[in-house]
């Protein structure tokens, strides 16, 4: 866009190998966490216009890795499809539920007290979840079930994500190369 350049490799059936770089230090600490947990190898190159604020590179970042994890899923024969994952992290605890069917849908029910983690805006996570929702066609239910520290939670809904990603990208047997669908 106008706004913004984003590059993106990625792997699905990666270790976690990668190098993010958003300009965006909060949101790179979260995408890390992603690509650990979901053992994808992701790197992101975002060129943002920090000096507007941080709003273009989260939200196209989430564009386009939808729009590589759309093409890495290609058909989405033979996969899983659903998963489920829950996070704690010292009193936060937050679930992630997936469908990697093709329809979008984001439920993201993670309030947090906080409107800042040093400069990252909070309220930018729904906007990248969005964005990689609808550009992946995927479903996402986040729920935070609890907790009170901002960057704990928000840190667990993206493991949880990374968690329930993982299972539902994965080859199973019992699926024979179709589409798990009825």
């Amino acid at each position: 866009s106008k706004e913004t350049s984003v590059t993106i490799e990625l792997n699905l059936d990666g270790s976690g190998k990668g190098a993010i770089s958003t300009g965006v230090p909060f949101f790179d600490h979260m995408l890390e966490q992603l690509k650990k947990h979901s053992f994808i190898d992701l790197s992101v190159k975002t060129i943002g216009d920090h000096q507007i604020d941080d709003h273009h590179s989260v939200e196209d970042t989430g564009i386009v890795l939808g729009q590589a994890i759309k093409e890495a899923l290609g058909e989405r024969r033979g996969i899983r499809r659903y998963a489920s994952a829950r996070v704690v992290m010292d009193e936060a605890l937050v679930s992630c539920d997936i469908d990697l069917g093709t329809r979008p849908y984001l439920v993201y029910n993670v309030p947090v007290d906080k409107e800042r983690i040093n400069s990252f805006e909070t309220e930018l996570c729904v906007e990248f979840w969005r964005a990689l929702v609808n550009h992946t066609g995927m479903v996402i239910h986040f729920h935070k079930l609890s907790g009170v520290n901002s960057h704990h939670i928000i840190e667990a809904s993206f493991k949880a994500f990374a968690l329930a990603f993982d299972k539902a990208k994965t080859i199973d047997s019992r699926v024979t190369n179709e589409i798990r669908s009825t």
